[in-house]
């Protein structure tokens, strides 16, 4: 079944295919090469993200992460998929260059195409002090990635209360604005990642961290393709 699954996403352009390596250090994987019905909705190689165009870095809508954190990740999809769930891939690495990107829009004051869909209540000058977004990520040191649920029987999203990237309080793992479905969703992500090595971020229900994560401190630059 769930191989019927990854080729529909193929085919509707959801999910992409390994390239062959290029010039990755030593210990990252694309992921899809160790969870072969792992979905994907790389939003930072498109037009559908806070900026409205695609991202400097990303050529190809791929993940990539560190073996170690992908290797986790893999646990985390095989549990999930006993309980009827899969995990949908929003976005992994991500290269310092995209999130010079980031910065160098956030300084155009009068660029708010996207505004309305993703921070419709948060000025943009803010975004930096309240959390959302800043000047080094810790996806740039391989292995954060942002995620969220699907159902295996029909393949449509599970309701985690608000959508991906949207900045504001309802995104906030604890908030009080969300139904206690929605709460019960976030939870069922949360203490299985939790339960294979990574931890949450309070700002953000999508976003995690593998706490061994094997370069703390370095921030890598090198593209998606």
């Amino acid at each position: 079944m769930i191989r019927y699954f990854k080729s529909i996403f193929i085919f509707l352009g959801l999910v992409s295919s390994s390239v062959n390596a290029q010039d990755m250090p030593d210990g990252f994987v694309y992921l899809d090469e160790l969870i072969s019905d792992i979905v994907y909705e790389i939003r930072y190689s498109g037009e559908h993200n806070f900026v409205g165009k695609p991202i400097n870095g990303y050529k190809r809508a791929q993940a990539i992460l560190s073996e170690p954190a992908a290797k986790a990740l893999a646990k985390v999809q095989k549990e999930l998929i006993q309980k009827d769930f899969m995990l949908k891939v929003y976005d992994a690495y991500r290269p310092q260059r995209a999130v010079n990107h980031f910065m160098e829009w956030a300084r155009k004051e009068d660029d708010t195409l996207m505004k309305q869909e993703f921070y419709p209540n948060a000025a943009k000058g803010d975004l930096f002090q309240l959390g959302y977004i800043a000047t080094r990520s810790g996806h740039s040191r391989g292995s954060t990635v942002d995620l969220s649920l699907i159902k295996v029987a029909d393949c449509q999203d599970v309701d985690m209360g608000s959508p991906y990237d949207f900045f504001g309080e309802i995104s906030h793992h604890y908030t009080s604005s969300i139904s206690q479905q929605q709460k019960a969703n976030r939870e069922l992500l949360r203490l299985t990642m939790r339960k294979y090595g990574f931890r949450s971020y309070s700002e953000e229900w999508w976003h995690y961290t593998y706490d061994m994560e094997p370069y703390p401190a370095t921030y890598f630059d090198f593209p998606v393709e």
